[in-house]
């Protein structure tokens, strides 16, 4: 998500709310903007059958390696850098979509609760020395434990087995 051949899209708005992006530099970031977004439409809306696969539109056909805008359109924008940023985009839009989900399952990771009264001695597999620091410190979010010192990626994943089987057998035991 952080391209070197994306930078003027995130920097450039966040420089307007500042003030520090003038009304020219402005209007030709929109138009610009406006330009992909156009192109990109126009992708999406022209469509090719490609045999036992079915119809596919451009944009789907330039998101495959082996295709490239040039290979593909045959009447394109007069602007290379428009097209450039339509072919990357294409091409970046699946890992994207599965990197913006990776954040958003971190984010409900990260705001998981801690029971209060948790004995970290209970945890199967926790070292000793990280349920004495999970112990010590009382962490209130998984997000909390993950920062401190010494509790692993792998202490964490422990915790969250743990979790899951707690909350198993309270919902076991009120049914």
């Amino acid at each position: 998500m952080l391209r070197v051949d994306n930078d003027d899209p995130r920097t450039t708005e966040t420089g307007r709310k500042l003030g520090v992006v003038d009304e020219a530099r402005w209007q030709a970031f929109e138009r610009k903007r406006a330009a992909i977004d156009r192109e990109e439409s126009r992708l999406k809306g022209m469509y090719v059958s490609t045999g036992f696969q079915g119809r596919r539109s451009f944009h789907e056909l330039l998101r495959r390696p082996e295709n490239t805008y040039a290979s593909l359109v045959a009447e394109p924008v007069e602007d290379s850098l428009v097209a450039e940023q339509v072919e990357i985009r294409a091409k970046y839009e699946g890992y994207i979509e599965r990197q913006r989900d990776e954040v958003a399952k971190r984010a409900a990771m990260e705001a998981k609760p801690l029971p209060p009264a948790l004995d970290y001695r209970q945890v199967r597999g926790l070292s000793a020395e990280v349920q004495q620091t999970l112990n010590r410190h009382r962490p209130e979010t998984i997000g909390q434990a993950s920062r401190i010192s010494g509790v692993t990626p792998a202490a964490i994943a422990l915790l969250l087995v743990h979790l899951k089987r707690g909350f198993q057998a309270l919902d076991k035991k009120s049914a």
